[in-house]
């Protein structure tokens, strides 16, 4: 059988594991002071500009003609995408083919430095070091912390490191942590400008019509050009009429001849 003695050693071992367990389970940052500081670096701005004509819209299907020549398809544009044009908000619904299209996109890159300062105070109850420390908080629980590498604590206004820290001793330590952030934003900006209107019809001109109570005046006449002469005569007849006609000619100067003869032989006799 187990004595009384060993019994009450058995129990206060397990009050002290509970009291540990108790200790481990507490959150760590239930008693840790702690502030946290954001310093933004300067922003770095890229503009990206899409610039394009729409040339189909079927419900919430678009189809846009970019400045490249290529087409882009937007499938399922919802609704509560808006164009602005003219000062109005247009969504998928209310826009038109022929209108041209710009689409802004601003991405903002931002740095930033989280900086965490976590501070603790309490008295030692336990420690292991270079690992760990338990030590009794303010509100008389005990807590457990890990020891970073090359950490160091406050005692009495003096710096020292885990080894010489000793049970009861109350002790104060610091850690700072930073940690850099980037943090990136995007703008989208969507104009547009009606395509224009179709040009108007020629109006009706009504035609004056004068009337007039004079004879109308007899339409000038035109003088009839005279043609070139063809530069060579077309060859309409045969020789026979030139040759008669020689030979009429011929005729009549024999009759000349004996005619003046005849005279000249009167005129001889009379003498």
């Amino acid at each position: 059988m187990i004595s009384i003695k060993s019994s009450r050693t058995i129990l206060q071992c397990l009050l002290a594991g509970g009291a540990l367990c108790v200790a481990f389970s507490l959150p760590a940052a239930a008693q840790v002071k702690s502030t946290e500081t954001v310093e933004h670096g300067t922003a770095a701005k890229e503009v990206k500009v899409e610039r394009g004509e729409i040339v189909y819209v079927s419900g919430n299907d678009v189809v846009v003609k970019m400045e490249d020549g290529s087409l882009r398809n937007f499938f399922n544009v919802p609704d509560s995408t808006t164009i602005t044009v003219e000062g109005r908000q247009l969504n998928v619904h209310q826009i038109k083919p022929g209108m041209k299209v710009e689409k802004q996109t601003i991405t903002a890159t931002t740095p930033k430095v989280i900086t965490k300062v976590e501070t603790v105070t309490g008295k030692v109850w336990h420690v292991s070091p270079p690992n760990s420390v338990i030590l009794t908080l303010e509100d008389g629980t005990n807590q457990t912390f890990k020891i970073p590498k090359g950490q160091k604590f406050t005692i009495n206004g003096e710096e020292t490191d885990a080894f010489n820290l000793k049970k009861g001793m109350v002790v104060s330590a610091q850690r700072v942590t930073e940690t850099p952030e980037t943090v990136v934003t995007q703008e989208v900006r969507r104009s547009g400008t009606m395509p224009p209107p179709p040009p108007a019809p020629q109006p009706d001109v009504p035609i004056l019509v004068l009337v007039s109570t004079a004879p109308p005046a007899s339409a000038p006449v035109e003088e009839a050009k005279a043609e070139p002469a063809p530069s060579r005569l077309p060859k309409t007849a045969s020789q026979l009429p030139l040759i008669g006609l020689l030979g009429a000619l011929f005729c009549g100067i024999s009759l000349a001849i004996i005619a003046v003869r005849r005279l000249a032989t009167r005129f001889h006799l009379a003498e």
